[in-house]
């Protein structure tokens, strides 16, 4: 199979149409998504992005590498080879913001279908606001989530949210220092509550809450798509 012909190649100069060069092709932009937060292991991918064979994402991964997207890393305390997004890479975040954001008028948007973790967290993030009206003091909360796609494995990703009345903030973090609450939950039942289908309360199926309820609700508040 030859090599696959550029936008550039075809005096194209437009910048669009070389970041399409880069992340247009099928898969590129949901393995960027999933590193995101922070780095991963080539297995951590094959279990987060449903669907991609590891030929493939061996080839997009080496794509994102050579085109200067990602790099090959060590991570402390944790084993193996992992796949970091560079700096320049990390502003991939505002592009898939941008394209959640036009993507969600879509009338054929799949609303029923589950997210990973860090897809939904990365919602949050595209639509974390300050709340001065709700948040009368800084606090956090711990947050984790299991996979729906893959509620069987029993497994939890955390992540650390921080509120204060001029910002919202969410990070992924391995270990949550001591938290003002804790906010448990399956990826489909938040997702249901911070894409408006569904109302918090207390009982929600599928969430978890201990601590201090005020920040919780101050974190959906903050988050939830409006």
């Amino acid at each position: 199979m030859g090599e696959r012909k550029t936008y550039g190649s075809y005096n194209d100069g437009c910048a669009a149409a070389h970041a399409l060069d880069l992340i247009g092709d099928r898969w590129t932009m949901i393995v960027v998504r999933e590193l995101l937060l922070g780095p991963k292991r080539f297995s951590d991918l094959q279990r987060d992005v449903m669907g991609i064979g590891p030929t493939i994402l061996t080839r997009r991964l080496g794509e994102l590498v050579q085109a200067g997207i990602a790099v090959k890393t060590e991570v402390d305390g944790l084993p193996g080879e992992h796949y970091e997004l560079t700096s320049w890479g990390h502003g991939l975040e505002r592009v898939n913001n941008e394209l959640a954001a036009w993507a969600v008028a879509s009338p054929s948007l799949p609303w029923d279908a589950d997210m990973s973790p860090d897809t939904l967290v990365l919602t949050m993030r595209a639509h974390a606001r300050p709340r001065p009206d709700l948040v009368t003091s800084p606090a956090t909360v711990a947050l984790r989530l299991t996979d729906s796609r893959r509620a069987a494995a029993g497994e939890y990703v955390t992540y650390l949210a921080r509120l204060a009345p001029d910002e919202t903030t969410i990070v992924r973090e391995p270990s949550p220092s001591a938290s003002t609450a804790d906010l448990t939950a399956t990826t489909r039942a938040l997702k249901a509550i911070i894409l408006g289908q569904d109302q918090y309360t207390p009982s929600t199926p599928g969430i978890i809450t201990t601590g201090d309820p005020k920040p919780v609700q101050w974190l959906l508040a903050a988050t939830r798509l409006s």
